[in-house]
């Protein structure tokens, strides 16, 4: 099983900055992609940004030149720096993390996809 946890959240003004951090653990073999996603009150969730194995990164528009996705592969963890904040950025953010593992249980050693979300972290702003 694979479980993704997701840090970082808080209170901020309009132009800080936060840094969320995301962490997925379990028995993974490998990982193809690593995202974030948010959703405001009243919303659907959205991407904000993906990153894929040896790939480039992806942001949404409103974003794009604000924050950036990183990830360190040793640790199975994602970033998402986020610079000149807007109340528009407020939410909870998600982590969702897709890849391959080894299954335990009744199927133990067998390989399946996996594609796991955290329980978020949230987003609000002051004034």
């Amino acid at each position: 099983q694979v479980q993704v946890v997701e840090s970082g959240g808080g209170l901020v003004q309009a132009g800080e900055s936060l840094r969320l951090s995301c962490a997925a653990s379990g028995s993974i073999i490998s990982i193809k992609a690593m995202g974030w996603y948010r959703q405001a009150p009243g919303k659907q969730r959205e991407l904000v940004a993906t990153l894929t194995s040896g790939g480039r990164p992806n942001y949404t528009d409103s974003v794009e030149g604000r924050f950036t996705i990183s990830d360190n592969n040793a640790k199975n963890t994602v970033y998402l720096q986020m610079n000149s904040l807007k109340h528009e950025d407020a939410g909870v953010y998600y982590c969702n993390v897709r890849g391959r593992m080894v299954r335990t249980g009744a199927l133990v050693g067998t390989f399946a996809d996996f594609d796991s979300w955290g329980q978020g972290t949230q987003v609000t702003f002051s004034s």
